[in-house]
């Protein structure tokens, strides 16, 4: 339980439902959707759209979302990849041609069909009780007649503006005289809600088929892109069967590749391994196998990881007993390890995760990202869509799996999460925050399971990201722990700014309590009722 003499967030308890988001207008709308009979996922989707609104450089409808289900609060967690697809003219020769031998996050072919609206009709079809013209609305009222931008908000989105300066339509859309607005400021977005008024009326047709698919594949192509009005017509969001691991007697769910989920699952695998009990959770020991776990996991997803439909991806042999031990033999209890090729991808704090359970047991853990802030940059004048760079994520080595090529899905970061005990959902959760997430989910989870936190001590407490050779640390990690850390050979450095912001919801099996706990390095909160 918190220390009451110093600031910080109790749990949100609730009864009946619970909802936790990184924005509180998405939290209130969400659980008035709960009280007024709409259920999770009619909840997810409302809370989500608003933040496409609203926080407009972590998420929009120009990305992607996945999302993990637990109908009935029961252990068959049903999972959704909503990725998008490289366009069908993209190849790795004609960017190898053209001097690209690898991805560039701002450069036109990094965008990827934006998959988030299919998976949202898709999620809806299947698991949504209202009519899905009435889950939009708070989201068009923001877009049409203003929103006011969030403190975290608003440092956000100053930091981006040099690259919404690189397009007019961008910069058109999201700055005013070439200036982000400041906290406080009221912003609206007229095209965007006229494009959501559209999917309202007329579902994923409207955004995929029609005047808005040919306006968005006109902005990229006159970008210089190879995206098709067809591209956008193909795209399909896929149910997929998770993946899972065990540990301390739950079972931890992830999205299969091309997710980076099976990254997390690795890092438990090997951390399972170590007596964690005792150890200071805040201390040198701790986030040294922490960081070595990360090390190894990471060096497994860059090799492997790939979309399964178009290249061999060994998820069984990744998740086995076996390549845990083979893995924990490179870890040298109280040494950095070699960080050769231990790449997380560029860090970036820009995507929404968010979790909401209601009256029946239904919990949903939704996340939705557009990759880096304002994604690639590039907005379609016509819609108010600005595009993901998720293209990013694909290597240019032919002989890689994650090689970009025609119709392929990149290596994906956002991972929804979610935990089952004794055939029951138990927990709905997520860590936003690109290539830290596995870390996140890791982290998060062995604050509960082996240190006995609540879930609003285990998002709250402190953070270290190894990525690339470097030990990323936030304010609350101790000097005299760094200086430990130091000594085993890690390099530090201090983040730019926190890492990551999750979201979660537990379910007592005995009581039925929910207990939720929302990140408070966000502008967001959980509310239960």
């Amino acid at each position: 339980m918190r220390n009451f003499y110093k600031a910080g967030r109790s749990v949100t308890y609730g009864l009946t439902g619970a909802v936790a988001t990184s924005n509180t207008q998405a939290s209130q709308a969400a659980l008035s959707i709960l009280k007024s009979g709409g259920n999770a996922m009619d909840a997810a989707i409302a809370a989500c759209a608003i933040q496409c609104v609203v926080d407009p450089m972590q998420t929009g409808i120009g990305g992607d979302c996945f999302a993990l289900v637990a109908m009935g609060g029961g252990g068959e967690i049903e999972g959704l990849n909503g990725s998008g697809k490289a366009p069908m003219a993209l190849t790795a020769d004609y960017l190898l041609s053209n001097g690209m031998d690898k991805m560039d996050p701002t450069n036109i072919h990094s965008v990827t069909i934006p998959g988030a609206i299919d998976a949202w009709t898709r999620l809806h079809e299947k698991y949504g009780t209202m009519d899905f013209a009435d889950i939009l609305p708070p989201a068009i009222d923001y877009a049409e007649n203003g929103f006011v931008v969030t403190q975290r908000t608003s440092v956000d989105w100053e930091g981006a503006v040099g690259k919404l300066l690189k397009n007019k339509a961008a910069s058109d859309i999201f700055l005013k005289n070439g200036k982000p607005p400041a906290a406080g400021t009221v912003w609206r977005l007229p095209k965007l809600a006229a494009t959501l008024k559209a999917i309202a009326k007329q579902g994923r047709s409207a955004f995929y088929e029609g005047d808005l698919a040919e306006q968005m594949a006109e902005s990229l192509k006159a970008a210089g892109g190879l995206h098709e009005a067809d591209d956008f017509a193909a795209t399909s969001a896929d149910f997929v069967t998770p993946i899972h691991s065990e540990y301390q007697g739950h079972r931890i769910h992830q999205i299969p590749p091309s997710g980076q989920g099976i990254t997390a699952l690795i890092m438990l695998n090997i951390l399972k391994r170590f007596d964690l009990d005792g150890l200071d959770p805040n201390g040198a020991k701790r986030l040294h196998l922490e960081a070595e776990a990360a090390r190894l996991a990471y060096l497994a997803r860059n090799k492997y990881i790939a979309d399964p439909t178009k290249a061999d991806v060994p998820t069984e042999m990744l998740l086995s007993d076996e390549f845990a031990e083979h893995l924990c033999g490179y870890i040298e209890v109280g040494k950095a390890g070699d960080p050769t090729g231990a790449d997380a991808l560029e860090r970036h704090r820009d995507t929404v995760y968010l979790s909401v359970v209601d009256k029946d047991r239904n919990a949903v853990s939704f996340i939705n990202s557009l990759f880096q802030d304002f994604g690639s940059g590039i907005a379609c004048p016509q819609t108010g869509v600005i595009f993901q760079n998720r293209g990013f994520g694909f290597v240019v080595e032919p002989d890689h799996p994650n090689c970009v090529a025609p119709g392929k899905r990149p290596m994906h970061t956002i991972i929804p999460g979610m935990v089952t005990k004794n055939g029951k959902a138990a927990i709905s959760y997520g860590v936003m925050g690109g290539g830290y997430q596995p870390v996140g989910h890791a982290h998060v989870l062995t604050n509960i399971w082996n240190y006995g936190m609540d879930v609003q001590e285990a998002i709250d407490s402190p953070r270290a990201f190894y990525n690339a050779g470097t030990l990323e640390v936030e304010e609350g990690i101790p000097d005299n722990v760094r200086a430990e850390l130091t000594a085993m050979g890690y390099q530090l450095m201090d983040t730019a700014m926190p890492l990551g912001g999750g979201q979660m919801i537990a379910i007592d099996p005995d009581t039925g309590v929910l207990s939720g706990g929302s990140e408070s390095r966000k502008d967001g909160c959980a509310i239960a009722y």
